[in-house]
């Protein structure tokens, strides 16, 4: 990439070589564009894709500002924003080019152009936001780069949320808690009195299983290796909860469900749990496939058990709308119906490595790490 101009000398955590630590040190960051958002952060969710990502399961190149799920204050916006304006509190999700005939479908979480928009390191055009010494480095990911202390955006993926909510913790619903809560309400829409089964009890998994009360299901069984994940599914609303290191999950949950369950989502991207997530399937049933896997990582199937009326479901960023979806989700937070909160642990910029590695072991459901205090944006 080439020299380019900076406008703003900011601190971001900076992961500069396959599975090396995040190093708080400053960058240079450029103005907005016409079509773009100046955001800045107040805390970012820990995400697996952004571990994935640092262990090169997918290529962005480094180094690189990771993190794709901010909130914070607008700053600045471009001349051509019109959605939200200086001031406006916001979440950051992922972007989507808005015109293609999926997201004019309502489905932009399968925009034709996601990988350019989110996981290529640079703007479509192929320009870097971000630069250190002159040199650009790799930017843009899920148009934020949010483990900063200001990000770039663009118009699609900022989500105005309200101004008496604990922003601090509101950047995960922009990515892993609306992954899970979307892959039930929006893509399964299971019938109230159904069954589901849960595949992996962290963010995304526990998001699910809190939709799925929502919902109305009436068995919910997480599936995890982590008792105490197991142990907070159930205060969650998991009906039953299955730890797949002690027991067969797949022949536990067919006789919870007596034949089998009408729904199950995998959440872990392990190859062999995403083959007991068909699996336990009653006939017909259907599997969301949530997790994602390292690129080329495959997974085998018997022909006859998909025949027989079962259906593997790819879901991307929960099948939602982050405008429409998003408020419904703080809404139900509101009533006490999603309290995502309980996920979640902060942690002061400086320890990201700490969150970094909570996440990985399980020790923490949803580490945040944060850059100011709310009360810091004027």
């Amino acid at each position: 990439m080439a020299r380019q101009e900076a406008a703003y000398q900011i601190k971001a955590a900076v992961v500069r070589e396959k599975s090396g630590p995040f190093v708080v040190e400053p960058v240079d960051l450029s103005e907005p564009r016409d079509d773009e958002v100046l955001v800045d952060i107040v805390a970012t969710g820990v995400c697996h894709t952004d571990i994935g990502v640092r262990d090169q399961s997918y290529p962005v190149p480094l180094p690189a500002v990771l993190g794709h799920e901010g909130a914070g204050f607008v700053r600045k916006v471009g001349r051509n924003v019109r959605k939200v304006a200086p001031g406006d509190r916001v979440i950051l999700t992922y972007d989507f080019c808005g015109v293609c005939e999926n997201c004019q479908q309502g489905q932009p979480g399968f925009c034709r152009e996601f990988y350019a928009r989110n996981l290529s390191g640079a703007r479509p055009d192929g320009s870097s936001a971000l630069s250190m010494n002159g040199r650009a480095i790799s930017s843009c990911f899920f148009c934020q780069s949010s483990f900063a202390e200001k990000a770039i955006a663009s118009e699609r993926n900022v989500v105005k949320i309200p101004s008496d909510v604990p922003i601090e913790l509101m950047g995960p619903l922009g990515c892993g808690i609306q992954t899970g809560a979307g892959a039930v309400i929006n893509a399964l829409t299971p019938r109230a009195g159904s069954s589901i089964a849960v595949f992996g009890a962290g963010a995304v998994g526990l998001s699910a299983v809190m939709a799925a009360k929502i919902v109305g299901c009436t068995t919910i069984i997480a599936i995890d290796i982590n008792d105490s994940r197991l142990a907070l599914a159930r205060e969650l609303g998991a009906t039953h909860a299955i730890n797949g290191s002690k027991a067969d999950a797949v022949a536990e949950i067919q006789a919870i469900t007596n034949g089998g369950a009408r729904y199950s989502l995998e959440c872990t991207s392990v190859p062999r749990v995403f083959r007991q997530a068909v699996d336990c399937l009653q006939i017909p049933g259907t599997c969301g496939l949530i997790g994602a896997a390292p690129l080329g990582v495959e997974v085998s199937f018997q022909m006859s058990t998909i025949l027989f009326g079962r259906t593997i479901q790819g879901i991307m960023q929960g099948d939602c709308v982050p405008d429409v979806f998003v408020p419904k989700l703080i809404e139900f937070w509101r009533a006490g119906l999603f309290p995502f909160d309980r996920l979640t642990r902060l942690y002061p910029i400086a320890q990201i490595n700490d969150a970094i590695h909570a996440a990985e072991t399980g020790a923490v459901v949803k580490p945040i790490v944060v850059f100011r205090s709310a009360n810091d944006h004027a």
